[in-house]
């Protein structure tokens, strides 16, 4: 397990609850549009900065102030340990949500079954045809909707998001997420910020215009959809 870094608090990743956000090294994805990449990319990830024990010692002085935990990235489900380090986590009295791209359908239906996650967010890189080219040429679009369909069954409280950013995502694309994720409690568009630090090239913002198209062509099939950030 390699603690890269903690937010000691925030009041935006884990709705409705104050919570601090653990973020893990490394990924199994290249997605051209990741703000990370220093918790992404192998030549660019330092020796972990935290170690576990320090890590709960935090959350240790934490209690009765932080409600939850986020578990983010890197991708986490890359790590066999997770297990232990959720179940430490909640035997705390912390709630636990993960962030995850969903690639490890068999680790995600570990967590949920175990009880191990009480909120999952999970990323929707892009419609199904074009879903390989958006995580940089890496094919996990099976795993994805196993995943995905894992989620639908409602056994865990959870979101889809999919950031977007041009050119990769159009109104048609995103009616192809729609249709894939009709149904769907929540799903947020979450529009792309360049930070500066990204994993690709030739990628951009959306104009507020392009970012109500994008958002209303999933609305017949996802009604709650909304846009976040704006």
């Amino acid at each position: 397990m390699k603690i890269s870094a903690i937010q000691k608090t925030t009041l935006l990743d884990y709705p409705d609850k104050l919570a601090c956000t653990v973020f893990l090294s490394g990924c199994n994805l290249r997605c051209p549009f990741c703000h990370n990449a220093d918790l992404v990319s192998p030549e660019k990830i330092q020796p972990p900065s935290i170690l576990p024990e320090e890590f709960f010692s935090f959350l240790a002085d934490r209690r009765g102030i932080l409600e939850g935990v986020c578990i983010s990235g890197g991708e986490p489900t890359l790590y066999a340990d997770l297990p232990e380090l959720l179940r430490r986590i909640r035997a705390m009295g912390f709630s636990v949500k993960l962030d995850t791209n969903g690639s490890n359908p068999r680790m995600l239906s570990t967590l949920i079954q175990e009880g191990l996650v009480d909120y999952v967010a999970m990323d929707i890189k892009n419609c199904p045809s074009h879903y390989t080219q958006t995580c940089g040429g890496i094919d996990i679009l099976d795993a994805v909707q196993e995943s995905a369909a894992l989620l639908m069954q409602g056994h865990t409280d959870y979101e889809f998001r999919t950031t977007v950013c041009h050119p990769l995502h159009t109104p048609e694309r995103m009616q192809q997420i729609g249709h894939w994720l009709r149904g769907a409690e929540h799903y947020f568009l979450q529009p792309f910020v360049d930070s500066g630090n990204l994993v690709g090239q030739g990628i951009s913002s959306l104009t507020k215009e392009q970012l109500h198209a994008l958002h209303q062509a999933v609305l017949a099939d996802i009604p709650k959809a909304k846009i976040r950030g704006l």
